[in-house]
């Protein structure tokens, strides 16, 4: 489906960059800018490619703006802030956004209209700018500045940053940067005059990024602008201009050519998902901005999150079915799964992969076991004897490690207990996806046995008793199922909480090396004792849970992290970073868990037609989210307060993910 924004969107500059675009290469490079093209953000560019798939991401071009000189005056598309200044007012030329698979920004002036697309070439780094034109007013000159730049994409520049060298060659202009003389930026225009600026004028400084300021993060940039190109359009003509970005040493230079492959390449994705559904169809278009090919294994992964996130376990995990299963991207389910078995370390997953290409962080309890949450997953959407194949001879040995590990102990204080429960994390250690910690102070602990982690555990075991008798592996069938159930039934007995009605966050809690109780606090971790695929408890236990779920946690986008009435409770995601970090796991709504309360409601209302129709008119309000934040995306987190503005990665791999498994397994139409 395309989405469309008319000139109402545009008539206020501070609303209008609330919403953004994205647009992805499949290497972990992006380019995304709000809808009236102002950069708000240091992640925010026209070109930003990955120089080492997906990680070392750099901002080579904040942006191309443009001029009109036409009847001896300069009419500024440009819109955006400088410090202390109001914001330029190009937008208040712009007559349209549409995205139908890339995005495009329409203005028109005195009988001029012009179309600006933007597109990458698929797994290059290469971006392209399309401007068709129409003139049906006087003769003009469309005057072109490319605003250079030189950073990590989580740094601004400043001036002395924004050393280079430069080279005209005909239609191309290669810059170089001091920094890196190795980084050659090539731009190709295919039409116009190339002109030097005054070197005091080849400096765009004191560039203001609203949202970083709103954040209480430093917020100016600094672009280097040393050339402008000049392209006259007469009276009466239509004409078409490729403007190129690339590192590549050798790219497509039409650009009309670039921006139809990728539409055609995102139609193609939803024809091969067999998904007709218009809200599941978007959300298909969303999946394939967060898979990205992982140069150090030569294979899939899966970013977490956009802008700023690379790839992370766990949350590869948790969104891995409805980004490549539901999607029916079988083959960059297995790359992705064979990712990170290379990278298993004492029964550990990696927790992240940092951005500078450093060796992995192994700090996480629950990434190993939802990768059999994967396995599970992936047999029951591929089901062929190819498929049990290759989780025998890829998979399952390194599934056997895991188990062992958490059984016999690892890292992190992870290890299974006399009564079958998993225990985690001690002292500093942030081991569960609730992982804040500021400073020497960890936000939310959880120490002990967190119930998602046991859950989880539960759920692994039975999988590999059913693993252990398909490939007829000795007796390990009847030990893993043997285990299972001794963890099962620990789970249920320790777990239940009578006077909420519902499970404990963590039972035998470790505070400075001891253990002191159970934690009561209502949180939503409970919701996957009822989702994941083997029933823990009764289904009385498993309604009355996702009842009290439903009533203290569940908002318009996703569940609250604790209940509203908890005096530890935070309702707001804003301000500066300490302030959020205090709010993130305290009360803070995260998109992704929508997903495990959908599956969990409608299996304990026996997906009866009031109970499927209920589930839809709860994921409404995250249909109509993809019109704001980021277009077509859904944002990480969501405020625990009414009215619940987004926060946090502006598209989540597992908020997308979530949502279109949930909605595609339970035959839901939003």
């Amino acid at each position: 489906m395309d989405f469309y924004f008319g000139k109402e969107s545009f008539r206020n500059y501070r609303e209008a960059i609330r919403r953004e675009w994205v647009i992805t290469n499949g290497l972990g490079g992006y380019a995304g800018s709000s809808i009236v093209l102002a950069n708000t953000r240091k992640h925010h560019g026209l070109f930003i490619p990955s120089f080492h798939a997906p990680t070392k991401r750099m901002v080579l071009v904040n942006g191309l703006y443009e001029k009109l000189i036409l009847n001896n005056k300069v009419i500024d598309l440009y819109s955006g802030k400088k410090k202390g200044k109001s914001p330029s007012e190009g937008y208040l030329y712009q007559t349209a956004f549409t995205n139908n698979g890339v995005p495009s920004f329409c203005y028109e002036v005195e009988g001029i209209s012009m179309k600006k697309s933007i597109a990458y070439e698929w797994q290059k780094n290469t971006v392209a700018v399309l401007y068709e034109i129409n003139n049906e007013g006087e003769d003009f000159v469309l005057s072109l500045k490319p605003s250079i730049n030189y950073r990590d994409h989580n740094d601004g520049s400043k001036k002395r940053d924004l050393k280079f060298s430069f080279e005209i060659n005909k239609s191309e202009i290669t810059f170089i940067p001091h920094k890196n003389k190795s980084v050659g930026l090539k731009m190709y225009v295919s039409a116009g005059k190339l002109n030097r600026v005054d070197e005091k004028e080849s400096f765009d400084k004191d560039i203001e990024l609203q949202t970083e300021t709103d954040t209480g993060m430093s917020s100016a940039d600094t672009a280097y602008c040393p050339v402008t190109v000049d392209i006259g359009i007469k009276k009466g003509e239509t004409k078409k201009i490729s403007v190129i970005f690339s590192i590549e040493d050798t790219y497509e230079k039409e650009a009309e050519k670039t921006i139809n492959a990728y539409i055609e390449r995102q139609k193609r994705l939803i024809e091969k998902s067999g998904i007709k559904d218009d809200f599941q169809s978007q959300l298909v278009a969303a999946s394939d901005r967060f898979i990205s090919k992982r140069e150090s294994t030569n294979g899939k992964t899966i970013l977490a999150g956009l802008p700023w996130f690379t790839d992370w376990g766990r949350d590869t995990m948790i969104s891995f079915t409805g980004l490549t299963l539901v999607t029916k991207r079988f083959e960059d389910a297995e790359s992705i799964l064979e990712t990170f078995v290379a990278y298993e370390k004492n029964g550990l997953l990696p927790n992240m992969f940092p951005d500078e290409n450093l060796k992995p962080l192994y700090n996480t309890a629950d990434a190993s076991l939802w990768f059999f949450y994967c396995v599970h997953k992936y047999l029951e959407y591929v089901k062929t004897p190819e498929a049990y194949s290759f989780v025998k001879e890829k998979l399952y040995p390194t599934m056997k490690k895991i188990i062992k590990a958490y059984s016999e102990g690892t890292d992190f204080s992870i290890k299974m207990d006399e009564d079958g429960l998993i225990m985690a994390g001690s002292d500093l250690d942030q081991v569960t996806w609730m992982d804040v910690r500021v400073g020497d102070r960890v936000m939310t602990p959880r120490h002990g046995k967190p119930v998602e982690i046991n859950a989880l555990w539960y759920n692994a075991l039975k999988e590999m008793a059913v693993l252990a008798d398909t490939f007829k592996d000795g007796d390990f069938s009847s030990y893993y199922e043997n285990m299972a159930e001794r963890t099962r039934v620990s789970l249920a007995a320790k777990f239940w909480n009578e006077e909420t009605g519902c499970l404990f966050d963590v039972v035998d809690e470790v505070n400075e090396g001891k253990v002191t109780g159970n934690d009561p606090k209502i949180r939503p971790n409970q919701i996957y004792a009822v989702s994941l695929p083997y029933s823990i408890l009764d289904r009385a236990k498993e309604k009355a849970l996702v009842d009290v779920v439903r009533r203290k946690l569940l908002t318009d986008f996703g569940l609250r992290t604790l209940n509203p009435e908890d005096p530890d409770y935070h309702g707001l995601y804003k301000g500066e970073l300490s302030k959020r970090d205090e709010a993130y796991h305290q009360g803070t709504a995260w998109a992704f868990l929508m997903g495990g309360f959908i599956t969990a409601y409608l299996k304990v209302n026996d997906h009866t037609p009031e109970a499927v129709e209920n589930a839809q008119n709860i994921l409404k309000p995250l249909k109509q989210h993809l019109y704001n934040g980021c277009i077509g995306g859904i944002a990480e987190v969501f405020d625990g307060d009414s009215p619940h503005i987004s926060g946090g990665c502006y598209t989540q791999a597992w908020s997308v993910g979530e949502t279109l498994r949930a909605v595609y397994e339970g035959g839901l139409r939003v």
